[in-house]
């Protein structure tokens, strides 16, 4: 195989992923674009939406790395079964960090703001909506990300190429959508709306 066929072969695989991420981006974009209600209501808000994607993306963007080498390594099979400690593992792990680094982000948010004395929401709130967008948005990730791997490596494809396309798109579709109902959730626990 020459370097030419090596690269045609990964265009091949990488390009529908990417396309796929392009669109998932904007569509991202017109549902934050749909959420001024939301941001107004929580000051600080848009501050947190990049920290928060990003957490995404890195946090997922691992775990479908960490079974991607899983797979090529020969430590796990790729099919979903409830026994696999190191799935299991893994998955728990990323939830884990995800979580821990939409708290840190909410709080940093705060603090920065709060530094600067721009208009932010109370620290509960930013942790709350963080938190709940964090569960909703990780539970959702680790099932697309696994589903993803595992079905990519059974048909023969490298599941490196599908993982950061995939996490990107997914993490910012669910993440805008999950950050929308964390909001309207914690707004309407709180009372607000």
């Amino acid at each position: 195989m020459t370097v030419r066929d090596a690269a045609r072969d990964a265009y091949r695989e990488a390009l529908p992923a990417l396309l796929a991420s392009l669109v998932g981006g904007l569509l991202a974009g017109v549902v934050l674009s749909g959420m001024r209600a939301e941001l107004r209501a929580v000051p600080g808000l848009l501050v947190l939406v990049p920290a928060l994607l990003a957490t995404r993306g890195n946090v997922y963007g691992s775990l479908g790395a960490r079974i991607s080498t899983a797979l090529h390594q020969g430590l796990i099979e790729p099919r979903v079964r409830g026994g696999d400690e190191r799935l299991r593992a893994a998955v728990a792990a990323a939830l884990s960090n995800g979580l821990l680094a939409s708290s840190f982000a909410a709080v940093a948010v705060f603090l920065i703001l709060t530094l600067f004395g721009d208009a932010v929401a109370p620290l509960p709130v930013l942790v709350a909506i963080a938190l709940v967008a964090g569960s909703l948005s990780g539970v959702a990730l680790s099932a697309v990300v696994v589903t993803a791997v595992f079905a990519g490596y059974r048909r023969g494809r490298d599941p490196d190429t599908l993982v950061g396309p995939l996490v990107t798109t997914t993490g910012d579709v669910f993440g805008v959508l999950f950050l929308l109902a964390a909001v309207r959730l914690v707004l309407f626990v709180a009372g607000v709306i």
